[in-house]
């Protein structure tokens, strides 16, 4: 059993000396190197090593591998949990029984934020993508924002860093309700499909939160016009600033004239005027992601045109669409989707890049609750934008087994067996889908899980079958 953290709990006037349990997760990590900017000494604790740990390692970081209660020194004022933690941690018992504050990571987060002007960013889907366009935007328009994001910005290198400016962005997480926690000034609401509901209980419960959460923006609201969820948010907000944003006729910034074939170019109609723009990523989701990250800029008061030429500099972000090597002509690729939505945008934005080649999918279900909830659309979604799929075993992350509960509820479901395998073994899933590969095509892991850790194996099967 996971714990429950107290998002209500007293956060220390001061913080002293921070132990981080879990320090190498994007969002540990990314406030962890905030609290060493800030001049915190900065211990912690991971299940292995990583990149993020060695980058925190340089910036003077002391971390452990493993989790053993010596590792909780009898110097530490504050502890760092994330609501992923085991009842049972060794660390996190050892910080109750000396009554140190034991603080979920988005207090720890609010507590760096204090008295800035803050964007947070919220829904379902597109956070981490959303947030890295503001943060590029930003900067191409020579701010310099203090932010913390889901994932490593591409061409910045890192995930969080704190700058001298007035503005703080922030990947806000709905999971648990902990993004109601923070002092918002502009909320954008990328879509709220639903999701957690094993936290919410209900649909109507985690609307309820993303109300709640743009209600409470001291400026400014910024939500999807498109997505179904994000619709019924709008009319049941009573902000007296909401834009919004996507391809409906009556977005205040719309979005058409699209071009997906490649990187993806669309135009803007805003306030009266069109602006055009070319990523350097590709899908119809990105472009709508940055109309969103664009009604954030304007509705801080920058320059239309410029807004969306800073944007378009944004180059993508760690496990979103990440290539990690080609062998014989095959392409692997990591993305971080785990929901039926996010894979659907994931495969689509892959086929316009892919050419003639086709589309080999490697998808680690994510919590028995969301696998045995989302079975079939999951299944739908891989049989219609896949042309090959592997089905790994579910990555359980902070839920106990399910009996009965295995990858193999969505491959049972595919109309067509033919197209699908249930592999649990890596090495042969990794085998399998080398031995079905040709040239041209893509290989794309999916999953929020560690089905990045696969990379590796494919990239090996595919040496022996192809090299």
């Amino acid at each position: 059993m996971t714990i429950k953290p107290d998002l209500s709990a007293q956060i220390p006037a001061e913080l002293g000396a921070v132990h981080f349990v879990g320090i190498g997760g994007s969002g540990m990590s990314g406030i962890a190197r905030l609290m060493l900017g800030d001049g915190h000494r900065v211990t912690g604790s991971d299940v292995r090593d990583s990149a993020n740990i060695a980058a925190l390692r340089e910036l003077g970081a002391e971390i452990a591998i493993g989790h053993d209660a010596a590792n909780l020194g009898d110097d530490i004022d504050t502890v760092v949990v994330t609501g992923a933690l085991w009842e049972d941690n060794p660390e996190y018992r050892l910080a109750l029984e000396r009554g140190l504050p034991v603080l979920h990571r988005s207090l720890a987060l609010a507590a760096l934020i204090a008295g800035r002007r803050l964007v947070s960013v919220a829904g379902a889907h597109g956070k981490t993508t959303s947030t890295g366009m503001i943060v590029t935007g930003l900067l191409a328009l020579g701010e310099d924002p203090n932010f913390v994001n889901g994932g490593v910005i591409e061409g910045l290198g890192v995930s969080s860093a704190a700058g001298a400016g007035e503005l703080f962005v922030v990947e806000a997480d709905e999971s648990d309700g902990s993004f109601l926690l923070y002092d918002t000034s502009v909320a954008l609401i990328t879509n709220v499909d639903p999701d957690h509901l094993d936290h919410y209980g209900s649909r109507d419960a985690f609307e309820q939160a993303f109300v709640s959460f743009g209600d409470g923006a001291r400026e400014l609201v910024v939500v999807s016009s498109d997505d179904a969820g994000a619709k019924r948010v709008t009319e049941r907000l009573s902000h007296e600033r909401v834009v919004t944003f996507g391809q409906a006729a009556d977005a205040t910034v719309r979005v058409h004239s699209v071009e997906t074939d490649g990187p993806v170019s669309f135009a803007v109609d805003y306030a009266g005027a069109t602006y055009r723009a070319t990523l350097l990523i590709p899908g119809l989701h990105n472009a709508i992601n940055a109309a969103g990250a664009f009604a954030v800029l304007v509705g801080l008061g920058f320059d239309p045109e410029a807004s969306l030429a800073g944007i378009a500099r944004f180059a993508g972000t760690g496990r979103r669409f990440e290539l990690h090597g080609t062998v014989g002509g095959v392409s692997v690729y990591d993305d971080y989707a785990h929901h039926p939505t996010e894979v659907a945008a994931a495969l689509a934005a892959a086929r316009t890049v892919v050419g003639e080649g086709r589309i080999i999918a490697v998808h680690q279900p994510h919590t028995y609750s969301r696998t045995q909830t989302f079975a079939k659309e999951f299944a739908e979604v891989l049989e219609q934008y896949a042309d090959e799929t592997v089905v790994l075993d579910v990555y359980g992350a902070r839920e106990d087994p399910v009996p009965g509960v295995t990858g193999a509820l969505v491959s049972e479901r595919f109309a067509d067996p033919a197209h699908v395998a249930f592999e649990p073994d890596w090495q042969r899933a990794a085998d399998y889908a080398a031995r079905i590969a040709r040239d041209g095509d893509f290989v794309i892991t999916l999953g929020c899980g560690d089905v990045y850790r696969i990379v590796p194996q494919l990239l090996g099967s595919l040496e022996r079958e192809r090299g």
